[in-house]
């Protein structure tokens, strides 16, 4: 298959689990929860996206037609001179698992990756993923139900996107992300009130915004 990707770029994690660690992000094009154009935000199922997803033209981005090409592209943006141990590249969007499959992950594998995936939870993962983090959204129903973490933004006004709904799943860690809207520091307050509140959930904070990096 061709790949569709926005952008491929080296950072550190700046959300959850992985928070510091350094990868190259491979942001995979499309979304089946918004389209990602303003003018269809109010009627998507997800209205809160911060990341930019359209398109192929982003730093790095492109198409790819085969596997190897794409773990080729995702090898380049490593530093050249970095130790190849702890290699680590997450898989994002966008929602990668309209793209992502087998032969791509065992190609990153191949490359010498670690390979990281962070889904909105609607599609079940393929297998070889070596890390899986699931953010569910709105009234999407959550058809992969187990990972490494589940990071859910905080507050979402559905039902069906409430903490509650979501402990029962096979989740080694649970994570409140607060919703980055004009309302932040309330937002803020709300998820630190909540895990205190309930343990089984932690803070995960946007360190990569509030240090200034992308």
């Amino acid at each position: 298959m061709t790949y569709s990707v926005r952008e491929i770029y080296y950072t550190l994690q700046g959300e959850g689990a992985q928070t510091g660690r350094p990868a190259v992000f491979l942001r995979f094009a499309g979304c089946n929860l918004w389209s990602g154009r303003e003018q269809h935000r109010a009627e998507a199922i997800c209205r809160f996206c911060d990341t930019e997803f359209v398109g192929t033209d982003g730093p790095g981005g492109g198409k790819f037609e085969t596997p190897e090409a794409l773990s080729d592209a995702v090898a380049g943006a490593w530093r050249d001179g970095q130790a190849d141990a702890g290699k680590y590249v997450v898989c994002t969007g966008g929602e990668p698992l309209l793209q992502l499959d087998t032969a791509a992950i065992d190609a990153l594998h191949e490359a010498g990756f670690e390979v990281g995936v962070e889904t909105n939870g609607t599609i079940e993962a393929p297998g070889g993923i070596d890390w899986l983090c699931v953010s569910p959204k709105g009234s999407a129903a959550v058809e992969q139900t187990s990972g490494d973490e589940l990071k859910l933004v905080y507050p979402q006004m559905e039902d069906e996107a409430q903490p509650v709904c979501f402990e029962s799943l096979d989740f080694n860690q649970f994570f409140l992300q607060p919703l980055d809207d004009k309302n932040i520091e309330a937002n803020t307050r709300a998820a630190v009130e909540y895990c205190l509140a309930h343990p089984k959930w932690q803070l995960s904070l946007q360190i990569h915004k509030i240090i200034g990096i992308d």
